[in-house]
């Protein structure tokens, strides 16, 4: 294999990235979910007032903001994941679980949406089902 390959091949983001930045996500540790985005990352909320929703530029805006999801959802997990990785775009799949402030709980399936650099994330474009809350019976 020539070193161009070699070069290649390890900017190349897999599945196998995709599910441990997941991980990462589930296990709300922000230094190692650091670890899979550029320095000049850019992350598209779910939700918010703009097209995109809510944006947020630059390493310490996302940081703070990816922070933000597990202060507002402390107990918030991604289950059931399916990932996909096309050059330089992939998708990840899953259910977003979470209590909300009020009691209330959040199951929808949803999308993240990757724009890719040098094997890691640069945009990361969140889309969630416009599902209702619910409160448990229990």
């Amino acid at each position: 294999m020539n070193t161009l390959s070699v070069e290649k091949q390890r900017d190349e983001v897999s599945i196998e990235f995709l599910q441990a930045f997941s991980q990462a996500w589930n296990n709300h540790d922000i230094d190692a979910l650091m670890t899979f985005v550029t320095d000049d990352c850019t992350f598209h909320t779910a939700a918010g007032p703009e097209l995109q929703g809510n944006t947020f530029n630059g390493r310490d805006a996302v940081r703070e903001s990816f922070q933000q999801v597990w202060k507002n959802f402390p107990d918030a997990t991604w289950l059931d994941g399916v990932h996909f990785v096309s050059g330089d775009r992939a998708v990840s799949e899953s259910t977003f679980c979470a209590t909300k402030p009020d009691g209330s709980r959040i199951e929808a399936r949803m999308v993240d949406v990757f724009t890719l650099v040098d094997g890691k994330i640069k945009v990361k474009n969140a889309f969630r089902k416009d599902r209702p809350s619910f409160f448990n019976s229990n």
